[in-house]
């Protein structure tokens, strides 16, 4: 094993400060070689009995983005609507989505019926398939930081829907539907808590029984 300097590790932490939820893409064209190498580092990412259930779709053409932004649009709608007083206004000012401008657009499942890995941890726990999908996506959000890419997690979706247009197996699950893309600009701290919409905690709390 390698050793790691300080100085790695210094660079280390501030990869995870600069980590951030973009939104705000610029439309400048990402290489595709440059795209496909952050998806590689799902292949080195820990997955529940090496069952690696992640599977991939480049949400690429006109008609499918078209889809996926409506859908956005309809849900974001509904949760507006959930808001009440000064957090309604607050909630119509941010900006959740970068799907109007971020050139790169992709939809990450969990298989959840894949035979590799045997169901090794998955069978009293089934979900960890899908937790295994969601710490490739923190590795591959990583990566992507460190090559200057932005990438934003759009919650805000109707999920059976988006897998029917996609058209995708029966027992794929939507964990997350990303944007990519080069900033507008690059900020240390969460948009969210920029605009006052909530606050980090000041420090971890952790329980020992």
């Amino acid at each position: 094993m390698p050793e790691f300097s300080d100085e790695f590790r210094q660079d280390l932490g501030q990869l995870f400060r600069w980590r951030r939820d973009v939104r705000r893409f610029r439309t400048d064209p990402v290489d595709p070689a440059l795209v496909d190498l952050c998806l590689a580092s799902f292949s080195l990412a820990p997955s529940v009995g090496l069952s690696e259930p992640w599977r991939i779709i480049k949400v690429h053409s006109a008609q499918a983005r078209a889809a996926a932004l409506q859908n956005f649009e309809i849900e974001n709608k509904k949760a507006l609507e959930g808001q009440v007083d000064d957090r309604a206004k607050l909630y119509a000012s941010l900006k959740l989505s970068g799907m109007k401008d971020a050139p790169v657009q992709l939809a990450i499942f969990c298989d959840e019926s894949t035979e590799k890995g045997a169901g090794l941890g998955a069978q009293t726990m089934p979900e960890m398939r899908r937790y295994s999908v969601v710490s490739a996506v923190t590795q591959m959000w990583l990566l992507a930081r460190a090559h200057g890419l932005g990438v934003g997690w759009v919650s805000i979706l109707d999920a059976p829907k988006l897998c029917a247009e996609l058209d995708v197996p029966k027992d794929w699950r939507l964990v997350a539907f990303l944007c990519m893309g080069w900033p507008e600009d690059d900020m240390d701290s969460p948009e969210l808590e920029r605009a006052g919409w909530e606050q980090r905690a000041p420090h971890l709390t952790v329980e020992t029984r």
